[in-house]
């Protein structure tokens, strides 16, 4: 079973250019890396796979030096498959276990520019950071995420529904029965979250407890990759910041609470390596006078996400009937897990071709505190979104911000349909992509 992904529209459009690099699919484990490669292969009349973790053998290819028209004779022969210019998708999976392959993919652009080649891996970005050039300008990058709300109604087969949300606005609400609707599954989404064999156990089961048994295996296996990062830096350590980043979720993170027998510093390498591995995502602070926003960031003051609502979760132990039966707020949001969603969201919906980074803003004053929990940039302005409850007085530290900054409007995102109150457009939590304009990364149609 296959699901439709944003990436899917990037992937296809890269394939029928005639000026294309070799792509560089980025992003943490077990998202969903390989399926979509996999689904692109179908379009072409011959699709080779090569895993680099199951077949050690092949490395001695890429060792004796690195000419592509060499290294695809010899795998076309290893492997039996005719590697075509033009008729060939090329993979190479968990290309980590492989240095000269990561090496090799600058001379494919330079050497057979009509060859298709894709590479991805886990935890590449530890065997990039080894390697002083694998290619500056050769090579494409293109991020990858966890499933988007949005992709998960199309993997419930809701395409329809879909295309509702995204043609209703502040000023066209969606019909209340659909909100209801939209709204049970965005607090199914927050117990179930993006990683793809979740997902697919909750489709093909409909039990959030079968679903918890493939958390708890996805967990572990990241714990376990621990022990691969750095030699230097050990496993209890990383699972210390970890769970704090997960304990910490939605304020600043503060360093001495992250590990009681490490020193700032340590911390800080164990938290680097973290993000590296694109389990931890750091939302930075920015005082937000103007673009880009990180410019004004602040390095002692940031927020720290882990990458799924369902990790979180069930890391948590939250209870899961609460959440998904409940009407209240509070009793969803436990763990701050809807601004988790929301700085998800936001990170999915952008460019994939960079890596997209996250601010907040906070203003510390005596008597007069403000925090937004977003900032949202688009066609060179600044725009604060808060993540809120109920209506009255939960919006002063928008209008702190709106009249200091002198911004024309803001968004807050909530369990409400859609809205307009005075200077802010009120967004359902379910509808960040409608709020991000999103639509030129909707998957493409078969």
């Amino acid at each position: 079973m296959y699901f439709k992904r944003h990436i899917d529209k990037e992937l296809h459009s890269w394939m029928v250019s005639k000026n294309r690099k070799p792509i560089l699919l980025r992003g943490a484990r077990q998202i969903g890396k390989t399926a979509s490669v996999v689904e692109l292969g179908k379009n072409f009349t011959s699709f080779l796979r090569i895993d680099f973790e199951l077949s050690p053998k092949v490395y001695k290819i890429f060792e004796v030096d690195l000419s592509p028209q060499r290294i695809c004779e010899e795998l076309s022969l290893f492997y039996s498959t005719p590697i075509i210019e033009g008729e060939t998708l090329l993979f190479f999976d968990e290309i980590q276990q492989c240095i000269p392959a990561i090496q090799s993919l600058r001379y494919f652009y330079e050497k057979m520019p009509n060859l298709h080649l894709i590479a991805a891996g886990s935890l590449l970005e530890f065997a990039l950071e080894n390697i002083a050039s694998y290619g500056v300008g050769r090579i494409r990058s293109v991020f990858m995420y966890p499933m988007s709300f949005d992709e998960f109604l199309l993997a419930q087969n809701e395409d329809a529904l879909l295309k509702k949300k995204r043609a209703s606005s502040p000023s066209s609400p969606i019909s209340e029965v659909l909100h209801l609707k939209l709204t049970l599954y965005f607090k199914k989404f927050l117990v179930i979250g993006g990683m793809p064999e979740v997902v697919r156990t909750y489709i093909n089961t409909r039990d959030f407890n079968q679903c918890q048994l493939v958390l708890d295996d996805l967990v572990y296996s990241f714990q376990d990759d621990f022990a691969k990062y750095k030699k230097n830096i050990s496993t209890s350590r990383l699972h210390e910041v970890f769970e704090s980043v997960i304990q910490q979720t939605g304020h600043k993170f503060v360093f001495s609470k992250a590990a009681l027998q490490s020193n700032h510093k340590q911390i800080k390498e164990a938290l680097n390596l973290l993000i590296m591995a694109g389990l931890v995502i750091p939302v930075k602070h920015s005082s937000a006078n103007g673009l880009p926003l990180g410019a004004e960031s602040n390095p002692r003051k940031q927020k720290m996400m882990i990458c799924d609502t369902g990790i979180l979760q069930r890391i948590l132990q939250l209870e899961l009937n609460s959440m998904v039966l409940s009407d209240d707020f509070d009793t969803i949001n436990k763990g701050n897990i809807a601004e988790l969603f929301v700085g998800l969201e936001m990170q999915k919906y952008q460019s994939p071709y960079h890596r997209n980074e996250l601010f907040y803003w906070h203003r510390e004053a005596k008597n007069s505190n403000a925090e937004v929990d977003f900032l949202y940039t688009k066609n060179g302005d600044i725009f604060p979104v808060e993540i809120k409850s109920g209506k009255s007085g939960s919006m002063r530290s928008m209008y702190i911000f709106l009249e200091e900054k002198k911004r024309r409007k803001g968004f807050r995102l909530s369990l409400e349909n859609f809205a307009t109150y005075d200077k802010v457009e009120v967004y359902p939590l379910y509808a960040v992509s409608s709020l991000t304009n999103i639509d030129v990364f909707l998957p493409i149609n078969k």
